[in-house]
């Protein structure tokens, strides 16, 4: 079993377990792999500063029926059901730390958003979304902790695009990125290196937040699903290799799978949050 199909068949085991109805991604027709409704996939219905952010969004996740959001392998689900929990609950630093971005004692982080945009330059008419971005109070040395999140589309058969050659055009947006320029030329334009990973997408929020925020003013993780086997070792070497080239620049760049930050929240804080680390750990460990 592959990496792909082997998160699909894992999510819509607990999806029967927990009675939960399943439908195609056209209703009757396709795979069963899509909830009828998105409260079914969710932990908690979306908050609506939450839904608000995804409807302005490029991506669509919340239009269609089913909408997209409602697919037990979507990226965005997994990511609303680990961050928006925070939120919620007030307690913003301790998914900030448990992430990674700081210790447990820092207190800046302030809010969480989703599908964010960074411009990076006027030339492109859209800018990437950034899955989640975690804003922090103007005295924090880092104004946004941003995080790419990955799930079961890392191992799809789909495949990546590279990075546009409008991009290397535009030598004012690699100022200070020697290394990322010269990796973004080994991308461009067709990406045949890489096959889990999708670093041009990752390049771009780079530029995206350079841009917006300024060198070392923010802090990127890529948030991403393990799986054991020759498709795991390959996304994590493919991860190594590009966060060896962030490191030459100077980028704050660092990876964390989603097995270990469950495994984090849930030492830390199983007892107080009983019923969010049942849940996670349940469906996704």
């Amino acid at each position: 079993m592959d990496a792909h199909e082997y998160i699909l068949s894992k999510q819509i085991s607990w999806a029967r377990n927990k009675n939960i109805k399943l439908v195609g991604s056209k209703g009757e027709r396709g795979r069963p792999v899509y909830t009828a409704e998105l409260k079914d996939n969710l932990f908690q219905p979306l908050g609506l500063s939450v839904k608000a952010d995804f409807e302005s969004g490029d991506g669509g996740e919340l239009s269609g029926r089913p909408s997209k959001m409602c697919a037990l392998h979507s990226s965005s689900a997994l990511g609303v059901n680990i961050f928006q929990y925070w939120l919620k609950a007030k307690q913003v630093p301790a998914i900030t730390s448990a992430c990674g971005f700081c210790n447990k004692s820092n207190e800046s982080s302030r809010n969480i958003r989703f599908e964010q945009k960074y411009p990076i330059s006027n030339s492109f008419r859209f800018s990437p979304n950034m899955d989640v971005a975690i804003e922090n109070s103007s005295a924090s040395r880092y104004a946004v902790f941003a995080i790419e999140c990955k799930f079961s589309e890392a191992y799809s058969s789909h495949g990546h695009s590279g990075l546009k050659a409008k991009y290397l055009e535009l030598r004012e947006i690699w100022d200070g990125l020697p290394h990322l320029r010269s990796f973004a030329e080994s991308i461009s334009p067709q990406d045949k290196g890489f096959e889990h990973l999708h670093p041009a997408q990752l390049v771009k929020h780079i530029l995206g937040l350079t841009r917006t925020f300024g060198r070392n003013k923010f802090r990127l993780l890529y948030l991403w699903y393990d799986c054991l086997g020759r498709e795991g070792a390959k996304h994590r070497d493919e991860i190594g290799e590009f966060t060896s080239v962030a490191k030459k620049d100077g980028i704050p760049f660092h990876a964390l799978s989603y097995q270990e930050l469950i495994i984090r929240l849930s030492g830390q804080f199983e007892s107080e949050h009983r019923s969010y680390i049942k849940y996670i750990s349940e469906r996704y460990l």
